[in-house]
């Protein structure tokens, strides 16, 4: 998601849970590292917090800064900052749409209830490769080409994701 966001020239941002404490970790490297390739005009945190959803008064300035209306919500954990920040945009005014496969949790029968709560408060929930092919709306557009390699490249880390969230059952969520 961080490396298709510059394509889409869309705003990535990041919070941290208390990164320095004693339960919480950073941001994974992984992350980070794919965060600082984007355009400064794009890379947003990463900001500290404390509050367990991401609606702080950094993230809420930017929001109103850019006129953002529309969020994706991807994270940890899922039941807890996800539905957290979920809500408060919701109740914000904001259309929230959540990546079943780009949430996770600590206890992994909290996500399929993380993602129903959410559902039933009006956050559309669906994939990362379905939420990305409606962003682009048109192959067409003359981003279709560096999109269309990034989908391929990507392609098995998205199976891999929905694998390990759905289980070899294919249980929806």
């Amino acid at each position: 998601m961080v490396r298709v966001a510059e394509v889409f020239k869309v705003p990535v941002v990041i919070t941290e849970q208390v990164p320095k404490g004693e339960f919480f970790q950073a941001t994974v490297p992984e992350i980070l590292d794919r965060f600082a390739t984007l355009p400064e005009s794009q890379r947003f945190g990463p900001y500290p917090k404390t509050k367990f959803g991401m609606i702080i008064p950094e993230v809420e300035t930017l929001l109103n800064q850019k006129d953002i209306q529309s969020v994706v919500l991807f994270g940890v954990e899922s039941h807890i900052c996800v539905v957290q920040t979920a809500m408060a945009l919701l109740a914000g005014g904001k259309d929230v749409h959540v990546l079943s496969d780009g949430v996770s949790s600590i206890n992994a029968e909290e996500v399929p209830i993380a993602l129903a709560r959410m559902r039933q408060a009006g956050a559309s929930v669906t994939t990362s490769e379905s939420l990305l092919y409606e962003m682009m709306g048109d192959a067409s557009d003359s981003k279709f080409k560096p999109f269309a390699a990034l989908m391929k490249e990507e392609k098995s880390n998205i199976s891999e994701s929905l694998k390990s969230l759905l289980g070899s059952t294919g249980t929806s969520v």
